[in-house]
């Protein structure tokens, strides 16, 4: 009886494991290959989730959007939107591209809304090698406010932090 639901437990983990996002996220539109997870994008565009109901991929969903060069306490970053317009509630990507590669030294957090973080859900960056973005998923608030922004918060290695926001792209 043990082995058996031991083995059913097992088996439940395995599938929803398998089931679940399993992407490393290493998104950016600077027109590097993605070579160490299997697949490359020459055209500049970028798909890497997959809708878990239906598997298929949704373009506007998925496709990262330039935010442009911005200046987030003195540091120039080069930002990307993914994963659609900006939504109350819905999950949107963040890449930031810093002006020095630190090989993931640096904390990356980014949120969306107010600088205060008022109903905002933090999202700590993960570092992609292939290309030295840093990658960050956050939740949209609900509500979502007219004037929300992405703000970004960088602790360099050394300890010191710089914050600024970058304009969000919202959906109507």
């Amino acid at each position: 009886m043990i082995l058996k639901t031991t083995t059913l437990i097992g088996a439940a983990v395995a599938l929803l494991l398998a089931t679940s996002c399993n992407d490393s996220h290493s998104h950016s539109d600077h027109g590097h290959s993605h070579e160490e997870e299997g697949h490359s994008h020459d055209d500049g565009s970028h798909h890497h989730h997959e809708n878990e109901s239906d598997g298929a991929a949704s373009e506007d969903e998925h496709e990262e959007v330039s935010l442009g060069s911005h200046d987030i306490g003195g540091i120039t970053v080069e930002a990307a939107q993914g994963h659609g317009m900006a939504e109350a509630g819905k999950e949107i990507h963040l890449v930031v591209k810093l002006p020095y590669n630190d090989s993931g030294e640096s904390v990356v957090r980014a949120w969306v809304g107010s600088e205060d973080r008022t109903l905002s859900t933090v999202g700590k960056a993960e570092f992609t090698k292939s290309s030295g973005d840093y990658d960050v998923h956050a939740v949209a608030p609900d509500p979502l406010a007219d004037d929300a922004k992405w703000w970004v918060e960088i602790e360099k290695p050394d300890g010191s932090k710089a914050l600024g926001s970058i304009p969000l792209l919202v959906g109507e």
